[in-house]
């Protein structure tokens, strides 16, 4: 076993029994930030956390209450490890938002958050060395659970309108060619994180159709998809296609994460294996969070509330576009159609990952688009959240980050060079320049 000295701890006594797959095993540079961009004094433009002071928590104290004391001794027993029926009957009524009209209550699989979905699947399906082909840029915790199963993730191009077929085609014709077994399609559809782009409706059923073509799994998370700007949801993937197709969704961006709740959608066969995996795994979801869900779903508004949501993000991601044409013109990204991130290019020369420490100095945090890759890509990106900062504050912090930019692209046209972290002029190694991606599969041009 190869070991990595920047992810050992000194005099480590176990260092040499750990299992080869640790290896891989890496500190996610978002949850890294999350002390330094908690300080009051910094604008955090980071972290994915949904605003949460719209609940009604008073009223909802007072029935959590109540359900105790009617079902207490329920709520904190073990329950079943496919989850519970009514909360799985309620999440019915969610996704046929998204035209997903013919699942049933058994099709359900509760999860302890959508990360344990993903850890789930994977596990399943995937053998060390299997291919898994993925969105270029790739949801952080996604590729974290992939290089924990030592799978190899190929990653297929986008551009405004999401996954491109032929990019995705082509990425499983050359691992087929390499005699490796792709197992599935791991896609965000609907406002990617980071990339902050959705799949085109006239693309999804291309996609699906390459995907059978080639017995390829398709694994569709979807935890922005009801926060469309639009007033409007896009299909989801699993309602064009239930038998190649599973389908993952959480609460934690329409209710709450620290509830821990997701669910699956998935074929039968897969869906028993899922519950046995689920099982051996943690026995079972949390009946006190399950049956929290439940009370607020069966009490209040919920689809009220995610309106409510889809405004105040709206309204966020408006002051975010408005703050960078004032402050930061010189760079590009795509305007969102919902979600909470805005994907930021920034100039050529210039290095997301080096200048971070200079923005945390100005008070200011984003997330360097290197945390996205499992390469020295990214440098030349930052993904910018605008779902927890007051619209005020989102001014602001683009401001000062504009001044951290401003101050590096002055060091560029005098040095020619960026600094590096240490404050130091480098040559950009790895920076926008360097990339042999084509503009056209870049989701933020334009």
């Amino acid at each position: 076993m190869t070991h990595n000295s920047a992810h050992v701890i000194k005099n480590d006594p176990w260092f040499g029994s750990y299992a080869s797959r640790a290896e891989d095993m890496r500190a996610s540079e978002i949850r890294a930030l999350f002390a330094v961009a908690s300080r009051p004094e910094v604008v955090s433009l980071a972290g994915g956390m949904p605003y949460l002071e719209y609940l009604p928590f008073d009223e909802l104290a007072d029935l959590i209450a109540k359900m105790l004391r009617d079902q207490g001794t329920h709520a904190w027993q073990y329950g079943s490890a496919q989850g519970d029926p009514h909360l799985r009957e309620r999440i019915l009524d969610i996704v046929r938002l998204e035209n997903i009209t013919d699942a049933q209550a058994d099709d359900v699989v509760i999860t302890n958050g959508s990360q344990n979905g993903l850890d789930l699947i994977t596990r399943l399906m995937c053998d060390p060395g299997d291919v898994i082909i993925a969105e270029d840029p790739n949801y952080v915790g996604a590729l974290g659970v992939f290089k924990s199963f030592q799978t190899e993730v190929i990653n297929a191009h986008m551009d405004a309108d999401g996954l491109i077929p032929e990019s995705f085609e082509e990425a499983i014709q050359g691992a087929i060619a390499q005699g490796k077994r792709v197992k599935f399609l791991y896609t965000v559809p609907n406002f990617h994180n980071p990339a902050g782009v959705t799949m085109s409706v006239e693309r999804r059923p291309r996609i699906l159709e390459i995907a059978r073509k080639y017995h390829v799994l398709v694994v569709e998370d979807n935890p922005y998809g009801l926060l469309s700007f639009e007033n409007k949801t896009y299909p989801a993937l699993r309602s064009m296609d239930s038998d190649n197709v599973v389908y993952l969704s959480s609460f934690s961006k329409i209710i709450a994460p620290g509830m821990r709740v997701a669910w699956m959608i998935a074929p039968p066969g897969i869906r028993q294996k899922l519950v046995l995996a689920n099982e051996s795994s943690i026995l079972s979801p949390s009946n006190m969070s399950q049956m929290t869900i439940s009370t607020y779903l069966d009490n209040f508004d919920w689809k009220k509330q995610i309106e409510e949501y889809r405004s105040m993000y709206k309204s966020r991601c408006e002051a975010m576009d408005s703050a960078l044409r004032t402050y930061m013109p010189y760079c590009s990204w795509n305007k969102p159609k919902g979600g909470f991130y805005i994907w930021l290019k920034i100039p050529e020369g210039l290095n997301a990952k080096s200048m971070l420490p200079r923005a945390i100095t100005a008070r200011v945090a984003y997330v360097s688009g290197t945390a996205f890759y499992d390469t020295d890509e990214g440098t030349d990106h930052m993904r910018l959240s605008f779902c927890y900062p007051t619209e005020e504050r989102i001014t602001e912090g683009i401001r000062r980050l504009s001044t951290v930019v401003d101050d590096e692209l002055a060091t560029v046209n005098l040095f020619g060079t960026a600094r590096s972290a240490s404050g130091s002029t480098h040559d950009g190694s790895g920076s926008a320049s360097n990339r042999t991606h084509d503009a056209t599969n870049n989701p933020t041009q334009g």
